[in-house]
């Protein structure tokens, strides 16, 4: 195989990979950059969205009923957070590690197994395998619209009073108190749009996969973090509809680096220090920049000084 053919091979493979993790990807940035908050109830939200997908889907359900299903679950979950971080006052970050702690017992008893194999079962990917197309192509078309959907549901929530309301509260609290916003109830809200977008991805990446597995959880926090790094610093000052559409291109190049850190035969037990290591370098990239570029500006004086 030559350097063109692998190449256009890893990047359907990473397109395909991260087209479902972009709604992961969406669900931290709804916490992280509207709201301003640190939530990790995604590592909780993620494998519970996985674990009632597949049990709904080996107990006859509708695949896409089931992936609905899972991103009603992540709902429930970010209004535990929420209720947690606005009525009892925990701070965010603790309120995410509680509820995330709490998911792994749930997640447990809802799937009745460490892990659920989805071989021979239908999902939403082989309904659009029917249709004539691969597996990747499947899951890239499949990927594109439930991404389409969300993304065009988050700009038409945002454009909404409460959705307005919300972007506020992360915005100036403050402010947004003096104005009469009720900012507890926005946190809510955005809590669970967030976590019922994590755990879609989940449902979505099982199914791909052919299994749920309990630990999946673990380490999706730094893919979303890494997914809206990228996306900012490729694209930066966007609008919010474009900020949403540049994080599902963010995905998909984190997932092709990620693929070609693997080509030099990385050991998979090494992903996530991969995955930490892309996320330094990203997190990086703009403070880097910023200095070059304030290198470039300052005058030079005489004797060769900047």
């Amino acid at each position: 195989m030559n350097l063109v053919d692998t190449f256009l091979l890893l990047l359907q493979s990473a397109t395909s990979q991260g087209i479902l993790w972009a709604l992961l990807a969406i669900g931290v940035f709804l916490t992280f950059r509207i709201l301003d908050i640190a939530d990790l109830t995604a590592e909780g939200s993620f494998p519970l969205g996985a674990g009632i997908a597949a049990i709904s889907i080996t107990n006859g359900i509708s695949p896409i009923l089931a992936s609905l299903m899972g991103f009603g679950g992540g709902m429930v979950a970010g209004l535990v957070s929420g209720l947690l971080h606005t009525k009892l006052k925990i701070p965010a970050l603790l309120a995410g590690i509680i509820t995330m702690t709490g998911l792994y017992s749930i997640t447990n008893r809802v799937m009745g197994a460490p892990n659920i194999a989805l071989l021979g079962q239908d999902t939403v990917f082989t309904q659009f395998q029917a249709m004539g197309l691969t597996k990747n192509n499947a899951v890239i078309l499949a990927g594109f619209l439930f991404a389409a959907i969300v993304i065009l549901c988050l700009f038409l929530f945002f454009r909404t009073e409460i959705g307005l309301a919300l972007r506020a509260t992360g915005d100036n609290l403050a402010m947004s108190e003096a104005n009469g916003i009720n900012t507890d109830n926005m946190k809510i809200i955005g809590y669970m749009i967030s976590n019922g977008c994590i755990a879609l991805s989940g449902a979505l990446l099982a199914q791909n996969n052919g299994f749920a597995d309990l630990n999946s959880g673990i380490g999706t926090i730094v893919i979303g973090l890494a997914s809206i790094i990228i996306a900012e610093v490729l694209f930066a000052n966007k609008s919010l509809l474009l900020r949403l559409i540049t994080i599902v291109i963010g995905a998909i190049v984190y997932r092709f680096i990620l693929a070609v850190v693997f080509e030099f035969n990385v050991e998979a037990n090494d992903i996530k220090l991969a995955s930490a290591i892309v996320l330094v370098i990203c997190l990086s990239l703009p403070q880097l920049r910023s200095k070059l570029g304030l290198k470039k500006m300052l005058p030079k004086t005489k004797g060769g000084q900047s």
